[in-house]
């Protein structure tokens, strides 16, 4: 007989299993896809570190309320909440907003798949969307741009006519090829100015440099 505590099963067996396998299996999905995919591309930890937590929340959320009947606009309602997220520091970029997406939705199919979706249907799609993020990661996309933004001091040289002069003062100082920058707003009583500097980084380097924000 089923044990209960103020009406509420103390554990449902089959339930927690089920739960214990989806997590796990939604789990080494998101590692395969942010540690072997993303991170090795871009050296983010930040955002790897945020994709399993917003992932592993999102399916727990989806998991135990899948039972509400309004299935359908509950993971709508998280796609709208966690699809618009803006740091306040800077804007997300677009490939971390896309696989911000990717986690989101793979975590919610995981979790609200019932019955009529067999388990072989829920490992081809999961597996799908991993080779679709790997051609397009690994393939598709042989080198990976970078950006930062910089503090530039040296505002004598913001000017379209000292274009070349600045990306190599700019290369110098930083140590990368400059593909190309943006200068932003610009602060005449400090003489300085915030560049926004794009370059590709080679796949076996290591992102040593982190991003500048500004407070």
């Amino acid at each position: 007989m089923e044990q209960e505590f103020f009406g509420i099963a103390l554990i449902d067996a089959p339930s927690f299993a089920e739960l214990i396998i989806r997590f796990v299996f939604n789990f080494l999905i998101i590692f395969i896809i942010g540690r072997c995919l993303y991170y090795p591309a871009t050296k983010r930890r930040d955002f790897l570190f945020t994709y399993i937590l917003i992932s592993s929340i999102v399916f727990l959320l989806c998991f135990l309320l899948g039972n509400v009947k309004i299935q359908v606009g509950f993971a709508l309602g998280l796609f709208a909440i966690f699809g618009i997220i803006r740091y306040r520091t800077e804007l997300m970029p677009i490939k971390e907003m896309t696989y911000l997406f990717l986690v989101i939705g793979v975590s919610v199919i995981n979790a609200l798949s019932n019955k009529k979706v067999s388990y072989a249907e829920l490992v081809f799609t999961n597996l799908a969307i991993v080779m679709v993020a790997f051609f397009l990661e690994k393939v598709w996309m042989i080198k990976h741009e970078s950006r930062k933004r910089v503090k530039y001091d040296n505002i004598a040289l913001v000017k379209p006519e000292h274009y070349a002069e600045l990306k190599a003062d700019l290369e110098k100082r930083t140590g990368l090829k400059i593909e190309r920058f943006e200068i932003g707003d610009i602060n005449y009583l400090t003489d300085s100015t915030w560049i926004q500097i794009y370059y590709y980084e080679p796949d076996n380097s290591e992102n040593l440099m982190s991003d500048v924000h500004e407070s």
